[in-house]
């Protein structure tokens, strides 16, 4: 993989950055009092120039250069990470069933109601299934991911244990969870087989966390995912993600805090997914979102600085790593196509296949059934190539966008349901463009590091280093 530059340059007061389709390298505002970003929209190459500098670095000299002779590089490394990759990994829901009521849930009410489970044979059945089909596309080195996913897995905590104990030699596994049935026993059978385990909350109180997430009966759970967390301290694979709405976002610095006290290693800041009328309700403003969340993400460098021990915000991670390293990045969701059916699908519990989670409960996307279907007459259905087919140079305003591949429009599922189709911005494209001139103002600043995974960059290769003064 090769990293794209090291350079100084962030967010200014625009709405969206279209910039036109006219000269090749496209100057932004990044909102720095000394540095300007420079972009090709169509390579993702980029350099920050001094402002007084900009008329001749774009006459002539040495960015010049290195464009002329990276460029074609620089397309064929953004064309593989978009167009050429194979599945290395699925979400499989073992259960239709949850024990909460969010309001943001994509999954419909009915099914988390009276859903479906899938028995312990059907799963490993499953898992059989999944292997066999990745032993034809994966190097025999590397190991699939399984993420056990919901609705809530653990509903089916039983068929879930039995797969991991059968299959802990052939896939590597995580499970994300609502917390509150991570007993010590499921605690200690989930770290001694070296899964990943995700938990979510979304308040650092409980009256936070009740607004979005309770029981059917409204019960909160709050203190429940507090000691999940407490008996996953000093495990190195766990993470937390917090859904940002507008119930919460005043206390995203809060919750940060909280994070980095409990011991958290990773966290995810996830602006909420509009896939659902029910979600919408609480849809914060781009505007709001973006302050908030920044200001958590820099309350996280304080305290990296204050301590020297990282809280890695991962989804912002992301999307600095899409424009310094873009095939280092390790999400896939903001990237156009996205992951969806590329590098990754999910799995109902009846066998269907689905390409994200995201998409459970619409049939419109369902591309077959694993117990009848061949993984890839699913990978290469109509209703796969609906989400593969998603691209962001074909569609306005993406389409005339700088940012339009450190972003990526996401998220399909919400663009088609929230928007009216598949070529329609996603729930916040202010917010990811504010992002990304934040992210290149770190950039700027040289402070990118503290802000990504130790030793992100071993085995990048850096292809250049541009900082014009």
């Amino acid at each position: 993989m090769t990293q794209r530059a090291t350079a100084p340059a962030v967010p200014s007061s625009g709405r969206y950055l279209n910039t036109g389709t006219g000269a090749a390298l496209v100057p932004i505002d990044i909102g720095h009092a000394n540095y300007m970003a420079l972009v090709d929209p169509a390579t993702a190459f980029w350099a920050l120039v001094a402002k007084d500098s900009l008329a001749e670095a774009l006459a002539s000299g040495p960015l010049l250069d290195t464009y002329r002779e990276r460029a074609a590089d620089f397309a064929r490394e953004l064309h593989k990470l978009r167009f050429e990759l194979t599945p290395s990994a699925v979400y499989v829901n073992p259960t239709e069933r949850c024990n909460l009521n969010c309001t943001y849930c994509y999954i419909p009410a009915d099914m988390r109601r009276k859903g479906e489970d899938m028995p312990a044979e059907r799963l490993i059945e499953a898992l059989d299934r999944l292997k066999a089909y990745f032993a034809t596309v994966m190097p025999a080195d590397s190991k699939p991911r399984i993420i056990f996913h919901g609705a809530e897995p653990l509903m089916n905590k039983r068929a879930l244990f039995e797969a991991i104990e059968t299959f802990g030699d052939d896939f590597v596994f995580g499970v994300q969870t609502n917390a509150t049935l991570l007993d010590e026993a499921a605690i200690g059978f989930l770290t001694k087989h070296r899964v990943s385990i995700g938990l979510s909350l979304d308040g650092p109180v409980a009256e936070i966390t009740d607004a979005t997430r309770q029981t059917w009966s409204g019960k909160s759970v709050h203190q429940q995912v507090l000691t999940a967390m407490e008996r996953l301290r000093g495990y190195d694979a766990w993470s937390v993600i917090a859904t940002c709405t507008d119930q919460n976002l005043e206390q995203l610095v809060p919750l940060v805090e909280l994070f980095h006290a409990r011991g958290v290693p990773t966290c995810m800041l996830n602006a909420v997914r509009c896939t659902l009328p029910g979600a919408r309700t609480v849809r914060p403003h781009d505007d709001d979102l973006a302050r908030h969340f920044i200001a958590a993400v820099e309350r996280s460098h304080e305290l990296y600085r204050e301590t020297g021990r990282k809280l890695v915000v991962a989804n912002f991670a992301n999307v600095l790593l899409s424009i310094l390293a873009p095939t280092a990045r390790r999400l896939m969701c903001d990237i156009s196509p996205c992951g969806g059916g590329r590098a990754f699908f999910a799995l109902a519990p009846d066998g269907g296949l689905f390409p994200c989670s995201e998409f459970i409960g619409l049939d419109a996307f369902k591309g077959g059934n694993l117990f009848q279907d061949s993984v890839e007459s699913v990978l290469a259905s109509p209703a796969f190539a609906k989400v593969i087919g998603r691209n962001v140079d074909e569609f306005a305003p993406c389409s005339s966008c700088a940012i339009r591949h450190f972003c990526g429009s996401p998220c399909p599922a919400e663009a088609h349901e929230m928007n009216g189709g598949m070529k329609q911005v996603g729930a916040f494209c202010g917010f990811y463009e504010q992002q990304v001139r934040y992210a290149l103002r770190l950039i700027a600043d040289g402070k990118a590091d503290d802000f990504l995974w130790d030793g992100w960059d071993d085995g990048v290769e850096s292809t250049f280093n541009m900082i014009l003064q």
